[in-house]
């Protein structure tokens, strides 16, 4: 269900980084096409992509180029709560909260709880908006109050 990969190293780092540019012109290049073929030097064989599938490596590439560790998850693909706190930088029994509150959807199998992974990256883009709110607002109640935030 999930495919992770470990933090690269400069030497990665480094290959992604230039392979990216040859990445970001071939979707430049061939801004219309649904399918886009690509060359394997090695064994002379041309492989046809879905543009989807280039961008999404281009996402990849671009990624590892930072340093950072890549973990895949089929949008369809139900989380553990274990694996939702993860996700959310939080403990385990804080989400079950969460879940038992009726603040993100979930379902049980046996006795165990399982959130759609789509409920979850909902739940956190609405959490990053309040958020964003609320550090306004206060940002404003600061600078109507003269408080010396400048």
């Amino acid at each position: 269900m999930e495919a992770l990969i470990e933090k690269p190293t400069r030497q990665d780092q480094k290959l992604a980084f230039d392979s990216l540019m040859g990445f970001k012109r071939a979707i430049a290049e061939r801004e219309s096409a649904d399918v886009i073929k690509i060359l394997i030097q090695e064994s002379g064989e041309s492989i046809s992509l879905p543009r989807k599938a280039l961008e999404l490596l281009s996402f990849i590439l671009s990624n590892m180029a930072e340093g950072k560790a890549i973990s895949l998850i089929p949008s369809e693909a139900e989380v553990t709560t274990q694996q939702a706190a993860d996700m959310l930088n939080v403990s385990r029994p804080h989400v079950v909260k969460l879940l038992e509150q009726g603040a993100i959807p979930f379902k049980k199998v046996g006795s165990h709880r399982r959130v759609l992974l789509e409920d979850l990256l909902k739940y956190e883009a609405e959490l990053e908006e309040r958020r964003s709110r609320n550090l306004q607002f206060l940002a404003q109640q600061a600078q109507e109050l003269n408080l010396g935030y400048e």
